[in-house]
Order: structure tokens, then C-alpha cells, then sequence
């Protein structure tokens, strides 16, 4: 027996804000039977609206103090560079850039809550098919 991972969840302060940005740089898409809206308490997105997913959940716990023990690493249809700027105009942060003379690294990036997620190269870029 195995288990599935059915989401992963965001602990946040503004679940639909960050619902709508995640939406923004994955595609994902709202469930089409359980819409998001701002006084919703969880908003959901996933691939096609189904799972694996995310799902922001509002917490009382204030703004984030720590580094996350868990992150999304991001690979992306473009180039890392093009998609590290496309990110900075949604509303991402730098945050620390591990990037190469050689072309290689990762640029590690803050969303809109604080938390931290990384953009790795492509595919194209690594020469994987």
C-alpha cells in the first residue's frame, strides 16, 4: 500500500490572495463544484481544478517568523532566468540567488506571505528530453 498526496497545504493569513498568486504560477485552477472567494476560510487550487492541489487555509498565527521546513521547487516551461522575472511581476521576492557563471543554480524566491520556494533551471536547460 501507498498513499497519495492529495495537497499540500499553506497555513496563511490571506488564503484567497495567495490562492489567486499560486494560481498565477502554476496554472492551476479552482475546483469547478467549490469556487475560492476572499471570505472563504480554505481556497483550493490544483491541476484542473483536482490533485494533487494546494489549498491555502487561514490561520490566526500572525505573519511568518521562520524559514519554511518545506518548500515547492519549480521547474519551469522557459528559461529560469525568464521565469525568475515573471515571478517578480506577480508579486514574488528575491530572495537569495544561487545562480552560476556556468549557468547552473537556483534562484530561491518569497511569495506574497513570505514563504519560500525555489526556480530551478528547465529541462531544455539541463539537456533533459
Amino acid at each position: 500500500m501507498v498513499a497519495k498526496i492529495g495537497q499540500v497545504t499553506f497555513d496563511c493569513q490571506d488564503g484567497y490572495a495567495l490562492a489567486k498568486f499560486w494560481s498565477e504560477v502554476t496554472g492551476y485552477t479552482e475546483h469547478p463544484k467549490y469556487a475560492n472567494a476572499p471570505d472563504h476560510e480554505e481556497n483550493f487550487i490544483g491541476p484542473d481544478g483536482g490533485n494533487p492541489g494546494l489549498l491555502f487555509i487561514n490561520v490566526p498565527d500572525g505573519p511568518k517568523r521562520v524559514k519554511n521546513r518545506l518548500h515547492l521547487d519549480l521547474v519551469p516551461d522557459t528559461t529560469r532566468d525568464e521565469e525568475v522575472e515573471r515571478l517578480l511581476g506577480l508579486g514574488a521576492t528575491l530572495h537569495e540567488d544561487h545562480r552560476k557563471e556556468d549557468g547552473t543554480g537556483w534562484v530561491t524566491m518569497l511569495d506574497p506571505e513570505g514563504n519560500e520556494f525555489c526556480v530551478e533551471r528547465s529541462e531544455a536547460e539541463r539537456g533533459e528530453d
